[in-house]
């Protein structure tokens, strides 16, 4: 309850994280019926990098700073230019100030026919959330623990959908309880889309999270994960994303884009490995 994403919002995790999202969207959205996207830790939706939690870390300027307004080759803009296009419609006039979290860009990335569910646990962010989105018939923002999403939610009346998981790792069990609201939510909805953050910090517990989702043996999984930094246990040196039934497209796209993507960041260690049999 006293994790603020404003303070991390636009780093290096949050680009990996929601350019995935946003392509995951693009593709979907091609197909005429609709769809739903269900974000189970919602934040706030939209966030404002010149507030003072975005200024007193200055994360965002290691990641969606580095790649505001840069012409980006080719197999680096395949895979980004959904979700900067998502940027540049909150910011019309040139100047990055206003960043959109995950039900921004689910919001962005979808059409009038397609539904949002967001929760939000914490009280002021789901205040602030329904705030934002009350005029938007279509999204349902819900004061509720994420957690309980895949049981109280799916399968979607849509029959179509996406999941993100995106919880805040800040008490132990996350990486159980994460594997367990993938496996819940797959059993009442195999066909949906699913979207698992998970943080790269501490090497092994990593390792156990993948032999944990190895071990539910769900078909169409595949793993991206981008690492910065050595893996020290101490601080964030990386994130991954599980997806479950992505688009056949997106792995080729992170392949390709992985290289590019560190030398705009100016992290010539950088990794993006993905993996699995999507």
């Amino acid at each position: 309850m006293n994790y603020r994403h404003a303070y991390h919002a636009g780093n290096p995790a949050d680009v990996i994280k929601h350019a995935v999202l946003a392509f995951v969207l693009g593709h979907l959205t091609r197909k005429d019926t609709p769809l739903r996207v269900i974000d189970t830790h919602a934040g706030i939706g939209r966030y404002d990098l010149t507030s003072d939690a975005a200024e007193r870390t200055g994360e965002w300027v290691e990641g969606i700073g580095r790649l505001w307004g840069r012409d980006l080759p080719e197999p680096l803009s395949a895979f980004l230019d959904p979700y900067l296009d998502c940027a540049a419609r909150l910011n019309p006039d040139g100047r990055l100030r206003h960043y959109p979290g995950s039900p921004e860009v689910a919001r962005l990335m979808t059409r009038p026919t397609d539904g949002l569910t967001f929760c939000e646990l914490h009280p002021e962010d789901a205040e602030t959330l329904a705030g934002l989105y009350r005029r938007e018939a279509r999204a349902k923002v819900i004061e509720l623990d994420g957690w309980l999403a895949p049981r109280a939610f799916l399968p979607p009346k849509e029959k179509r959908g996406v999941v993100l998981i995106d919880p805040p790792f800040e008490q132990a069990g996350d990486y159980d309880r994460l594997v367990d609201a993938l496996a819940s939510g797959h059993r009442r909805f195999s066909t949906g889309v699913y979207l698992l953050w998970y943080p790269v910090k501490d090497a092994v517990e990593v390792r156990r999270f993948h032999r944990m989702i190895a071990d539910l043996a769900i078909p169409k999984c595949l793993v991206i994960e981008a690492t910065w930094r050595p893996v020290d246990g101490k601080r964030l040196a990386g994130a991954g994303l599980v997806t479950i039934n992505a688009p056949y497209t997106l792995a080729p796209v992170c392949r390709a884009a992985g290289k590019s993507l560190w030398d705009i960041l100016g992290v010539p260690a950088g990794r993006l490995l993905v993996s699995g049999d999507a």
